[in-house]
C-alpha cells in the first residue's frame, strides 16, 4: 500500500484560539448546546488527517494539499494529507467511513467512490450515503481530447465520420466506469456516434497511448492534459462543462454542440464520517468556503483547470444526488460493472 504525508507544523496563535472562543460564545443557545462538549468547543484539538484514497500526484491530491496548508494556518493545528491508494477509490473511502467521528480523520472524496460505484459493484465494502458531505472543494471538467492529425474537429465531426466508418473510433479511459468511459458512453448514446471502449489501468497509460496514436480519443480532466493541449501535442474537440472551462476559453463544450445538459467532471469534496456532529461540519463548511474565496488559492486552483464556487453543505448534497442520479442513470444503460 502506497503512503504518503505531508506535514505542516504550524504553532496555534493567540489568535486563533481567540477566533475559537468568539466562535464558541457566538453560537448562541443552541450552539453552546451543540459545543457543550470540550473536544468541540475547541475543534480541532489534535492533528487531523485527509485521506486521498489514490496516489499522490492527481486531482485529489490538488485539492487536498491545499485546504491541508490553509486549514493549519487559519485553524492553529495541523492538518496532513495521506494517500490510501486502492480498488479505485474504496480503500480509503471505507477507512475513512470506519473512523472515529469526532473531525480528526476526513476523506476527500472524488466522483468515482462518491457518485459512481455503488451502481457499478455490489460488493461495495462501504455506504457512500453514510460519509458526510462538508464542502466541494472544486470540479476539474472532462475534456474530449485527440491525437493532432485526427480527422476531426468537433463532436459534430466526429460522430458523423464514426458512423461512415465500419469499426468507428476507439476512446480510451482510465478503467471501466471511470468518469472518461461514462462520459464517452452518454456521448455515443445521445448521437449514435459508433465507439468502442479501450480501458487502461489509469489515466497516465490513456494519455501515453493516445499520444503514441493508437487510440483516437480520451475524456481526461482538463488538469491532466491542459500542458499538452497548449503545447499542440493533443487537439482540443470539446469540454465537457456545462460552460467553457475558463482554463480553456476557446474550447467549445459538448452542449454547445448540440446536447445541452450534458456536463461530466472530476470533483473533489471533503467528506466526515457517518456522526460527526454538525458543529464540526459547519466549522469546516466555513473555514473551507473562505479558503476558496480567498484570491491566491483560488488562483492556484484555476491555473491547473479547476472550477471553484463556493457551496453550502445543503448546495454540496444537491451536487451529490444530481451526480448519483446521472450515473445511476448511465451504468444502467450501459450495462458496466467492475464485479
Amino acid at each position: 500500500m502506497n503512503h504518503a504525508t505531508q506535514h505542516s507544523s504550524v504553532t496555534p496563535s493567540a489568535v486563533s484560539r481567540a477566533r475559537r472562543r468568539l466562535l464558541a460564545a457566538g453560537l448562541g443557545v443552541a450552539g453552546a448546546a451543540a459545543l457543550s462538549c470540550p473536544a468541540l468547543a475547541s475543534y480541532p484539538d489534535k492533528t487531523v488527517r485527509i485521506i486521498v484514497p489514490y496516489a499522490p500526484g492527481g486531482g485529489g491530491d490538488v485539492f487536498a494539499r491545499l485546504l491541508a496548508e490553509r486549514l493549519t494556518i487559519r485553524l492553529g493545528q495541523s492538518f496532513i494529507v495521506e494517500n490510501r491508494p486502492g480498488a479505485t477509490g474504496t480503500i480509503g473511502s471505507r477507512y475513512v467511513a470506519n473512523e472515529t467521528p469526532d473531525g480528526s480523520v476526513l476523506l476527500l472524496g472524488q466522483t468515482g467512490e462518491i457518485a459512481v460505484m455503488q451502481y457499478l459493484s455490489k460488493q461495495l465494502s462501504y455506504d457512500p450515503d453514510a460519509l458526510l458531505p462538508v464542502a466541494l472543494a472544486g470540479d476539474f471538467p472532462l475534456v474530449l481530447v485527440a491525437h493532432p492529425s485526427a480527422p476531426f474537429n468537433t463532436v459534430q465531426e466526429m460522430v458523423a465520420e464514426s458512423k461512415k466508418r465500419p469499426q468507428g473510433f476507439s476512446y480510451a479511459s482510465a478503467g471501466t466506469g471511470s468518469p472518461g468511459h461514462l462520459a464517452a458512453a452518454a456521448l455515443a448514446l445521445k448521437t449514435g456516434a459508433k465507439l468502442t471502449h479501450v480501458p487502461y489501468k489509469g489515466g497516465g497509460a490513456a494519455l501515453s497511448d493516445l499520444m503514441g496514436n493508437h487510440v483516437d480519443m480520451f475524456f481526461s480532466p482538463i488538469s491532466g492534459v491542459l500542458a499538452h493541449v497548449k503545447s499542440h501535442t493533443l487537439k482540443p474537440i470539446a469540454a465537457a462543462s456545462l460552460e467553457r472551462a475558463p482554463a480553456l476559453p476557446d474550447v467549445p463544450t459538448v452542449a454547445e454542440s448540440g446536447l445541452p445538459g450534458y456536463s461530466f467532471s472530476v470533483w473533489g469534496g471533503i467528506f466526515a464520517p457517518p456522526r460527526t456532529p454538525q458543529a464540526v461540519v459547519t466549522e469546516l463548511n466555513k473555514q473551507i468556503n473562505e479558503i476558496l474565496a480567498e484570491k491566491e488559492s483560488k488562483e492556484k486552483l484555476e491555473a491547473v483547470g479547476a472550477i471553484i464556487k463556493p457551496n453550502s453543505q445543503a448546495d454540496f448534497r444537491k451536487f451529490i444526488e444530481n451526480e448519483r442520479h446521472k450515473y445511476a442513470e448511465i451504468v444502467a444503460r450501459t450495462g458496466a460493472t467492475v464485479d
